[in-house]
């Protein structure tokens, strides 16, 4: 039986606050299989953050259980397992990009510096002082860092925070690049469309639980009602009326509805009204992230 990348049952995590007890990851249980690319969305201080660090055996958990590769966080790390992109770290701005590599590969043993650097895109700026880099260079100098041990998993903390688009594209081409070795990938993005476009599994996290776990379409569909657009003929009757109708607007002859079964509405529009020009938009990602993340629903 395969050994899962991530297997969390039940993770706390309390702080203590002048305010009183501050539960930042409140009772997450979850799974996560070697080569899935997965996608933690929240808002500031919902708990991704928190979550990752407890993975990477930052921080230890008030209680409950998380092993990376059958192991504990810390020994999966020391094991080369693990790689991290985060958003900060302390690098040393008056070391060339190559030294900062040849310093950190000191401790992995024999690692191939120059097939890093390539990989995360970096080879151009090596002999470049980091103080010198970009915000963005500063990331795939990170990213570098992450790959020496040539990890099982990565884990990726708002990776580009920071860079421009073009920055971005090219960062999650690379990405790509890795994910296609079989590389498992877990990251924490405030770009719905970095996890739209990236993830196979996205979970979403509020107030310290998971709230939502799916593919995008899944979440799309479960958390938010799609559309259905038609010219209405009056001669139809009141739309208030069609099936599987959650609320409709209707401007001239323009009907605009909301469905739970846009699929069923659509079919019932086609064939018993005199309804044309139908359009079915899907509901966003980003309608059904705030939908989730201010109602206090939950999916999965």
């Amino acid at each position: 039986m395969t050994t899962a990348a991530i297997a969390i049952g039940d993770l706390r995590k309390t702080f203590q606050t002048p305010e009183g007890a501050l539960h930042a990851v409140d009772g997450i249980s979850l799974g996560i299989e070697a080569g899935e690319v997965v996608a933690f969305l929240g808002r500031n201080g919902a708990g991704k953050t928190t979550t990752l660090d407890m993975v990477l055996g930052f921080t230890r958990p008030t209680s409950g259980a998380v092993e990376v590769f059958g192991v504990s966080p810390r020994r999966a790390v020391e094991q080369g397992s693990v790689g991290a992109v985060l958003q900060s770290g302390a690098l040393l701005h008056d070391l060339t990009v190559r030294q900062t590599m040849e310093m950190v590969a000191a401790l992995h043993g024999r690692v191939d510096i120059d097939d890093a650097l390539r990989r995360a895109g970096a080879a151009t700026i090596a002999t470049r002082k980091v103080g010198k880099c970009s915000g963005g260079e500063q990331q795939r100098l990170r990213f570098a860092l992450a790959l020496l041990p040539n990890p099982e998993l990565l884990v990726l903390d708002e990776p580009t925070a920071g860079m421009d688009v073009s920055a971005r594209r090219d960062f999650w081409a690379t990405m790509r690049a890795e994910t296609m070795r079989g590389r498992t990938v877990v990251f924490a993005t405030h770009y719905l469309d970095e996890a739209e476009e990236f993830a196979d599994r996205i979970i979403v996290i509020d107030s310290g639980t998971i709230v939502a776990d799916g593919t995008p379409d899944d979440i799309r569909d479960a958390a938010g009602a799609s559309t259905v657009t038609c010219q209405w003929d009056p001669t139809d009757g009141d739309p208030a009326e069609l099936p599987h109708l959650v609320s409709h607007t209707l401007e001239g002859d323009h009907l605009t509805c909301t469905s739970s079964s846009t699929d069923d509405l659509a079919r019932h529009l086609l064939t018993r009204t005199s309804a044309s020009q139908l359009v079915i938009s899907r509901a966003r990602l980003e309608d059904a992230f705030v939908d989730l993340t201010s109602s206090g629903k939950a999916i999965s």
